[in-house]
């Protein structure tokens, strides 16, 4: 038995695991993308808005390239088994995908593209809201302020679900690595990459007055 019972959250088909975490990355885009649009309209320069939209896109790509090196990684260190009592390996069948689609398990180095993806998302959303601290309230409309509620619900949502992944999925090396990995694609773009002169840039900091 685990130090922690279970609950609806430990079953990794519940609500927000299925239709938001299972997408979690479609959800930042769509809510981001007019978001940083529109908060940066103010500044009156269409191709520094450009530059800053051109942040999702650097963020799509470490999205993208961290989860396929997850399932690499899975792929090459795992191996398909009958049960869970890893009784009855299968060698011919070299890929999770294709063990999972014969009905068997596949046990392999797993690293916890939750904790990536929900601890990436989170810093991601956190740095690009910044500039509704900024923008004077003349310049603000209903869409602005309605995205910014929606963002600031969908971190909640990510932190929760971190924390659920925490407790009840994974074993703690896979956590950990996934953190790490979500933790240093924000740190080498937003604090290393984007404060240099050629790059999407960071959100505006200067406080602005109506």
């Amino acid at each position: 038995m685990g130090l922690v019972p279970e609950s609806y959250f430990s079953n990794s088909k519940n609500i927000l695991n299925l239709y938001f975490v299972k997408v979690s990355w479609g959800w930042t885009i769509v809510l981001l993308l007019p978001f940083i649009y529109y908060s940066n309209l103010y500044k009156k320069s269409h191709t520094f808005v450009l530059r800053r939209l051109m942040s999702l896109v650097v963020a799509t790509l470490i999205w993208y390239t961290c989860t396929e090196t997850f399932f690499y990684i899975e792929d090459i260190t795992g191996s398909c088994y009958e049960s869970d009592a890893m009784q009855g390996i299968h060698g011919d069948i070299t890929t999770k995908a294709a063990c999972k689609k014969a009905g068997f398990i596949w046990e392999g180095f797993d690293i916890s593209g939750h904790s990536f993806i929900l601890t990436y998302s989170s810093l991601v959303i956190v740095q690009e809201i910044v500039p509704m601290l900024n923008i004077p309230q003349s310049d603000r409309n209903i869409r602005l302020e309605c995205l910014y509620i929606a963002l600031n619900a969908i971190v909640a949502i990510w932190i929760w679900m971190f924390g659920c992944t925490s407790v009840y999925f994974h074993d703690i090396i896979d956590k950990i690595l996934g953190t790490l990995c979500g933790i240093l694609g924000w740190y080498m773009t937003y604090v290393v990459w984007y404060p240099m002169p050629f790059s999407p840039g960071l959100p505006p900091q200067e406080k602005q007055h109506a």
